[in-house]
C-alpha cells in the first residue's frame, strides 16, 4: 500500500480547518478534488476517516488517530527537503521550539545566543505558547522542543528537569504591600490583579490558591505578555504575579516593586518537554543538551526600550 503524501497534507488540513470548503480554499484547489484525495485515502486505508451527512463531515476515531501519525510524516518529510535544500546555505538542520513567557524572558536569548554561535549550521525557531499548549504542540509533532511549567498535561509526553524560578508579586510603589519584605497571597487577595494569559499557569495557580483560601481572585484585566502587566500594575489597575527574573527588565524604568511572595507554589520547577527522548533528531539533542547545562548563564536582565 502506497499513501500519497498530497492526499496526507489535504487529509490534515480538512481536520485542522473543520469543513471540505476550508481546507480546499487554504490549499488553492476545488472541494471536489479534496474530496476525492479523501475518498482514494479511506480505499488505500481501508478504513472511513469521516462520516458524512447533510450537515458536513465529521471526523471518526481512526481520522485522530491518523491526524498525529499524518503530521509525522509530513514533518519528517518536510525536515528532508529543509535540510537538503539549506545545505546550500550552510544549514544542517531545524529545531521546532515553544516555550512560555517565563523562560523566553529569564533563560532562553542568552540560552539560544550561545547555542547559535556553536551551531551556526542549526536553524531555531521559536514560537510562544502557554504551558497547556505547549504541552499539546509536542505531543501532536508541531513541536520538536517545548519549555513550560512542569505539571501533568495529560499528553505523552516527557519532561526533563530544565530550570527554577520563583513567582514575586508586582505592585505600584506607593501601594499598601508596597513596604513589605514578604506576603502571603491572602494579603495580597483583597485587591484588584492584572491576570497573565487566559489558561495560563500562574493564573491557574492564583486561581487555585485563592479556591483554597476561600477568597476571590479579582481579575481585573488579562494580558499577554509581562511587559503588558507591569504597564497595567505601573498605571494602578492592579497587582500582578510574574517570576522575579521577568520583573527585573521593568524595575527602575517604571513605577513598580516587587515583593517576596511567602508561598510553597512561588518555587517553581520548569522543564523541557519532548515526545521522548529516543526520537530526537540529532540536532534536536544537540539543543536539548545545551539547554540542560546548568552553566549556561541566564539572560541578563536587559531594560526595555524607553
Amino acid at each position: 500500500m502506497k499513501l500519497d503524501p498530497v492526499s496526507l497534507r489535504l487529509f490534515v488540513a480538512v481536520m485542522e480547518e473543520s469543513t471540505i470548503a476550508a481546507a480546499a480554499a487554504r490549499e488553492h484547489l476545488a472541494a471536489s478534488a479534496v474530496s476525492r484525495r479523501l475518498a482514494d485515502l479511506e480505499d488505500a486505508l481501508q478504513v472511513s476517516l469521516f462520516t458524512r451527512s447533510n450537515k458536513g463531515t465529521e471526523p471518526t476515531s481512526a481520522a485522530y488517530a491518523l491526524l498525529n501519525l499524518a503530521r509525522g510524516v509530513l514533518n519528517d518529510l518536510d525536515g528532508i527537503a529543509t535540510q537538503m535544500r539549506e545545505y546550500g546555505t550552510g544549514v544542517r538542520g531545524h529545531v521546532r521550539v515553544v516555550a512560555n513567557i517565563s523562560a523566553i524572558t529569564q533563560f532562553l536569548p542568552a540560552q539560544l545566543q550561545g547555542f547559535m554561535a556553536l551551531h551556526p549550521q542549526v536553524d531555531v525557531r521559536l514560537q510562544e505558547q502557554i504551558s497547556s499548549a505547549i504541552a499539546h504542540s509536542v505531543a501532536e509533532n508541531a513541536a520538536d522542543v517545548g519549555i513550560l511549567n512542569a505539571g501533568h498535561y495529560g499528553e505523552r509526553v516527557t519532561l526533563l528537569p530544565y530550570r527554577t524560578d520563583e513567582l514575586v508579586l508586582v505592585v505600584p510603589t506607593g501601594h499598601a504591600l508596597a513596604r513589605r519584605r514578604t506576603v502571603r497571597l491572602v494579603d495580597a487577595l483583597p485587591f484588584d490583579f492584572v491576570g497573565a494569559h487566559p489558561g495560563s499557569a500562574i493564573n491557574n495557580q492564583l486561581a487555585q490558591a485563592a479556591s483554597v483560601a476561600g477568597l476571590p481572585l479579582r481579575l481585573r484585566i488579562q494580558v499577554t505578555s509581562y511587559d503588558a502587566m507591569c504597564l497595567m500594575v505601573n498605571a494602578g489597575l492592579g497587582v500582578g504575579v510574574m517570576p522575579r527574573g521577568s520583573a527585573a527588565l521593568y524595575q527602575g524604568q517604571l513605577a513598580v516593586r516587587t515583593v517576596t511572595l511567602d508561598e510553597p507554589w512561588a518555587q517553581r520547577q520548569l522543564a523541557l518537554c519532548v515526545r521522548s527522548e529516543e526520537s530526537l533528531s540529532s540536532v534536536t539533542r544537540l539543543l536539548v543538551d545545551h539547554l540542560r547545562d546548568v552553566s549556561t548563564p541566564p539572560s541578563p536582565p536587559h531594560q526595555p526600550a524607553p
